[in-house]
């Protein structure tokens, strides 16, 4: 019988463990034009939060979309501990493997700027599952936001093809948007 473990202890891993080491989640929406998508010649990564979708964007056109999970306080993280996830454009590191997550690729929150505001924080990414769980309850936990502010997909089958991505078209940054 799975052990049921509560949220706020998989947003202490994503945000403690983090600097260390198709999906069957909740349906993306249909997408529509927003400055959430992708921009004219991008090649990128966009993650629209209110539609909960990750975009690859190659050559200012859509390549894949990912559903996700996002900080279970919502979005605008300002805040070490607040499990918000920022918005903005960040720098990303290089994808890397996790014990906790299969993968995480390091989001560069905050910035320079953001720390001079006094915003306070790290150890946000995007990343896979957590270890250990069942496919059932890992499909429940994409359909709400669980995380200390990262960006999490499904599957390890996603988060591969993310990292992949990232490699392929050298990636450095993402744009995090409302």
């Amino acid at each position: 019988m799975p052990t049921f473990v509560p949220l706020a202890v998989l947003a202490l891993l994503c945000s403690s463990f983090s600097a260390s080491s198709s999906s069957a989640s909740r349906e993306p929406p249909p997408n529509t034009a927003s400055s959430r998508d992708c921009r004219a010649n991008e090649t990128g990564i966009v993650v629209d939060t209110r539609a909960h979708q990750l975009h690859l964007c190659g050559d200012g056109k859509i390549e894949r979309t990912f559903a996700v999970a996002l900080g279970m306080r919502g979005v605008g993280k300002q805040r070490q501990g607040d499990n918000r996830t920022p918005l903005g454009r960040y720098g990303l590191g290089p994808p890397r493997a996790s014990q906790h997550f299969h993968i995480f690729v390091p989001v560069q929150y905050p910035t320079p700027a953001q720390a001079r505001m006094g915003f306070t924080g790290g150890a946000i990414g995007i990343h896979g599952p957590p270890r250990g769980w069942s496919f059932a309850e890992l499909a429940s936990l994409v359909a709400q936001d669980w995380t200390a502010g990262c960006i999490a997909v499904a599957t390890d089958d996603d988060i591969e093809a993310v990292a992949a991505w990232i490699r392929k078209h050298g990636v450095k940054d993402v744009r995090l948007e409302v």
